[in-house]
């Protein structure tokens, strides 16, 4: 990758917003950060792959990336930029939007790819939704995040995550105020954990099947990191949602090294 540029620069909007994330989860919950990313890549150009368990995991991936000093850009559903305050503060602090279901969906890609060009981390949940995996795993991913990876040569780092589904209800904000109660009163631990790189040496971009192949890797680091964050719940999470549906279809089969 040409690395011939001015690393892209967080809006001040941002680095608040990345300093209000860590006091909301530090008064919500206890939050616990493990791993690092290496300084040399804390400016870009870095892809973050994390797993997507709650409504309330980007607070909880912000905190966690300001803890590191990471400051990164967000690939979020178009929902949120269409919403009058947040959507405008969305894109004046560069996040990317996705518009998922349709033909412009691809926009979101390229878009991604000329950002990490430009030198930027881009947090990225490569499962494409909040996961429905009955044990709450990560589920078959979508080849997205491997494509950006394999196009831009940029390195993948894996983040999982685990206990954000304590704080907010799958459906939220439909029982939020009830979950939030429920939060400030129990403060239950939130773990992030920030692994070692992807290797995805060996997967070109050129070869058929390539992105699934990616994607799996990627899936499958993830499903490393997060195992011992939740050594006490191999199977199935001890919280349980009732308005969480159950979907066994993208279930990934699971590879822990």
């Amino acid at each position: 990758m040409n690395t011939a540029y001015s690393p892209w620069q967080p809006p001040l909007i941002w680095r608040a917003a990345l300093v209000l994330a860590r006091v909301l989860v530090g008064l919500l919950a206890r939050l616990e950060v493990t791993g690092d990313v290496p300084a040399h890549l804390r400016r870009g150009p870095l892809v973050l792959a994390a797993n997507h368990i709650s409504p309330f995991d980007p607070v909880v991936m912000i905190a966690a990336c300001q803890n590191r000093g990471v400051a990164p850009r967000i690939m979020a559903t178009a929902g949120l930029f269409r919403a009058p305050v947040l959507g405008a503060a969305m894109r004046h602090a560069g996040h990317i939007r996705v518009d998922r279901g349709t033909s412009a969906v691809h926009r979101a890609l390229d878009d991604a790819a000329t950002a990490v060009a430009a030198g930027s981390v881009i947090l990225i949940y490569p499962e494409g939704r909040i996961g429905l995996d009955p044990g709450m795993w990560p589920e078959r991913g979508k080849t997205g995040v491997a494509r950006l990876a394999l196009a831009c040569g940029a390195p993948v780092i894996p983040v999982a995550q685990w206990g954000a589904h304590e704080v907010l209800p799958y459906r939220a904000p439909k029982g939020m105020l009830r979950g939030v109660a429920r939060a400030l009163w129990r403060r239950p631990v939130i773990r992030v954990h920030f692994g070692t790189p992807v290797d995805l040496g060996e997967v070109s971009a050129v070869n058929p099947g390539a992105a699934r192949r990616a994607t799996d890797r990627i899936i499958d680091a993830l499903t490393d990191a997060l195992a011992p964050l939740r050594p006490d719940e191999p199977d199935l999470p001890r919280h349980v949602d009732p308005g969480r549906p159950s979907d066994p279809s993208r279930a990934h089969r699971r590879r822990l090294g």
